[in-house]
């Protein structure tokens, strides 16, 4: 008899499940860690292989009972701890095969208005993913003017920042700004253009406060320099992204720290010490979701997967990625 899946399961859909399991390969057996559990899709489709083991990992305490199922269903082969991702060498000391994250919003955070992740929502700005200090509202209350156009520019890329942020203050000049569609109605009324575009006008301001509030990009630095050094030699590292920041983070992580680094002229030497290399030979090879997937899941349309596999030499700490990456590491940075 089939467990019944509960309303959570079904509202989330894994992004590309299929690619994920062929690159990961769990018909050979091996110790598997999914970082970002969410609604428990990779680690359900990897426990049916029976040579599996498998550890979860997520901060949302919404997925506590999915977890908690699987956990009594498969009570010697996965094992499901609530902490953030980039905390995982305080719980987990032995070596894995194969290291999984997912980094886009889950289905269930968004689907839940209460949450305030959604354009939709007309409920508290919060975009709290689950361990945050702080909530999207605190952010555009406190911060400054010039405060909240670096973290809409940068973390956001979005090129009418300035305008946005202007009107944000001004508007809780008035009125303090609680609800999510009070600031959705500031953003529409900031945009000077109207884009003929699937994108929602508020999609860059929304992706800039949930990183501001979460710090998700120091968490995925620190995150993936932590699962790497848990990995075994031959063991890989997948990864989903869902925007160019993320993405170019781990095209750098992977390339300047793989085997086949390209020096920056051939007329001088490479200084790519031995002891740096943490991955084999890196082709920048970029999976996305298939046409089959993109019309049952539009979601998934901006994702991109990219994997590396971990060399054999001793793990020594990547720095360089936290220089390259420092000017978003410092906007993270600003206090509320």
């Amino acid at each position: 008899m089939k467990t019944q899946k509960s309303s959570l399961e079904l509202s989330h859909f894994p992004v590309m499940l299929s690619e994920v399991i062929e690159v990961s390969a769990p018909s050979k057996g091996g110790l598997f860690l999914d970082c970002t559990f969410g609604g428990g899709g990779y680690s359900s489709k990897l426990l049916q292989y029976p040579k599996t083991k498998v550890i979860g990992l997520d901060q949302d305490p919404s997925v506590f009972s999915i977890a908690k199922k699987l956990e009594k269903k498969f009570s010697n082969r996965f094992n499901f701890y609530q902490i953030k991702f980039s905390k995982i060498n305080s719980v987990l000391k032995e070596c894995v095969d194969t290291i999984i994250f997912d980094l886009g919003l889950s289905s269930i955070q968004l689907n839940n208005f209460e949450r305030g992740f959604s354009f939709k929502s007309k409920d508290k700005l919060d975009m709290n993913m689950g361990m945050s200090d702080i909530s999207a509202q605190k952010a555009i209350n406190n911060l400054s003017e010039n405060q909240l156009r670096l973290i809409i520019k940068i973390l956001g890329e979005e090129k009418e920042a300035s305008i946005i942020a202007k009107n944000i203050v001004k508007a809780r000049l008035e009125k303090k700004i609680t609800r999510v569609d009070e600031l959705v109605n500031i953003i529409e009324k900031s945009k000077k253009k109207k884009f003929l575009s699937n994108i929602n006008p508020c999609t860059k301001t929304f992706q800039a406060l949930r990183i501001f509030v979460n710090k998700e990009i120091s968490e995925l630095i620190e995150g993936i320099i932590n699962a790497t050094k848990l990995l075994k030699p031959g063991g890989k590292i997948l990864i989903v992204s869902f925007h160019s920041i993320e993405d170019k983070i781990i095209k750098y992580f992977f390339s300047n720290y793989s085997e086949n680094k390209s020096r920056h002229s051939r007329y001088f030497p490479d200084n790519q010490s031995e002891e740096n290399i943490l991955f084999k030979k890196y082709y920048n090879h970029v999976i996305r979701p298939s046409k089959k997937e993109l019309s049952i899941n539009n979601p998934s349309r901006s994702a991109k997967l990219r994997f590396a596999t971990r060399s054999e030499n001793k793990f020594v700490y990547p720095h360089h990625l936290i220089q390259k990456f420092s000017n978003y590491l410092d906007i993270e940075a600003i206090n509320v």
